[in-house]
Parts: structure tokens; C-alpha cells; sequence
């Protein structure tokens, strides 16, 4: 029993620290008045070379129009398990995303990007609207959109 007592603390003792190394990373997207319906808006991760990585948000609800979010949802394959639980209502025109979440800390730094795609009811689609590598230098940093988004930053 004392055995696996200790067999049980020495993998507590190894595996916590690790569970620790997680912090909070507030997104906030502010777009821009563009005079349509609400946005659907997909905050993601891609490693160095574009490549999909992780869902982080997802606003708009109604799944049918993923689909317009075009880099995103080649990339994660719209595996609804990616994105379960990461879901809010669409943003409006003008009005700020603000969505805080515990990211690993071995994601900064590390060369991962956060892209933003974005597209609204009969109107233009944004395919990697957003890009800007997650970097603790980048932290703060204000970046313009190429379309409905009209700034988007990130802190720590």
C-alpha cells in the first residue's frame, strides 16, 4: 500500500506543474460598422505554416453557416467536437467580442498564430482576416482587420 501511495504522490507531483502552465488570454475583436447582420466570427490557431491547429471561439450559433468561415472550417474539418462549448450569439456591427480563455503556456511564443475569419448574411466572406503570430511581444498590440474587423488584440 505505502508503495502506491508514493507511486501516486510522485505522479501528482510531476503531472500538477505541468497542469499549471496555463494562463489567461483575453481576444478581443472590435468590428467595424458595416451595416448588415450579425457577423459570424471564428477565433483559431494554425501553427507557423497555416496549418489548423485548434478552435478557440465561435460566434453565431447556427452551424449550416460555418461553412462561410472558409479557411477555419477547411481546416478543422467542422468537427463539431472542436468547437462544442466555444459557441456565443454573432457579433454586430460595431460592437466588441471579448472572450478570455486559459491557453497553454507552451503555445506563446512558439510560433502558433491567431487567425480570425469572418462572414455576414449576404454580404462578403473574410478568409484569414485576422493573422498575427501569439507572441508575449505581440501581447497588447493593436491590429486592423481586412474587412468587417476593425481592430483586434490580445493580452495577457
Amino acid at each position: 500500500m505505502n508503495r502506491k501511495l508514493i507511486t501516486l504522490s510522485l505522479v501528482l507531483s510531476l503531472g500538477l506543474p505541468t497542469l499549471a502552465q496555463a494562463r489567461p488570454v483575453t481576444f478581443s475583436t472590435t468590428l467595424s460598422d458595416y451595416g448588415g447582420d450579425g457577423a459570424y466570427v471564428v477565433l483559431y490557431l494554425t501553427d507557423a505554416q497555416g496549418q489548423y491547429q485548434q478552435t478557440l471561439w465561435v460566434a453565431g450559433k447556427k452551424a449550416k453557416y460555418y461553412k462561410h468561415l472558409r479557411d477555419w472550417a477547411r481546416g478543422s474539418g467542422l468537427r463539431s467536437a472542436e468547437y462544442d462549448g466555444m459557441t456565443g450569439a454573432s457579433v454586430t456591427s460595431g460592437r466588441t467580442l471579448e472572450v478570455t480563455l486559459e491557453l497553454a503556456d507552451g503555445l506563446i511564443d512558439s510560433g502558433v498564430q491567431v487567425r480570425i475569419d469572418t462572414a455576414v448574411e449576404d454580404m462578403r466572406e473574410n478568409r484569414s482576416e485576422v493573422v498575427v503570430p501569439l507572441t508575449t511581444e505581440g501581447a497588447g498590440q493593436v491590429t486592423a482587420g481586412k474587412g468587417y474587423v476593425q481592430s483586434f488584440t490580445y493580452t495577457f
